[in-house]
């Protein structure tokens, strides 16, 4: 896939389904396509008016963020966009690691977004 701008760091959850969503948009906006890294469980649905080109970690260890910020380079992504869980009061003093080093070493933008509010 050429010209490729986004990349979506993609688990099966609500934390990766709004990862995949907001990735899609920003494509949209971009006019460009995107890249979604699937760490775990069946990738997400076929989107019709957006280039999604889905792939797999090649390591076979828990380097969840090494894996992203590796095909972030390879793909020369402008924006990598990973989704966080929403936490306790004191759990928001911490974030997770994973994330935590995706923010810190990324080349480029990082666009993190939480699932909507219960309620």
């Amino acid at each position: 896939m050429s010209d490729v701008t986004v990349l979506v760091g993609f688990a099966d959850s609500a934390e990766g389904r709004v990862a995949f969503d907001a990735g899609v948009e920003e494509a949209r906006l971009r006019s460009t396509g995107v890249i979604v890294l699937v760490m775990s469980g069946e990738p997400p649905p076929v989107v019709h008016d957006v280039p999604v080109e889905f792939r797999h970690p090649d390591r076979h260890d828990a380097d969840v963020a090494g894996a992203l910020l590796d095909l972030a380079e390879e793909t020369s992504a402008e924006l990598i966009v990973i989704g966080l869980r929403r936490r306790s009061p004191v759990g928001k003093l911490l974030l997770g690691s994973q994330a935590q080093q995706i923010l810190l070493q990324a080349r480029v933008p990082v666009l993190a977004v939480k699932t909507p509010a219960a309620g």
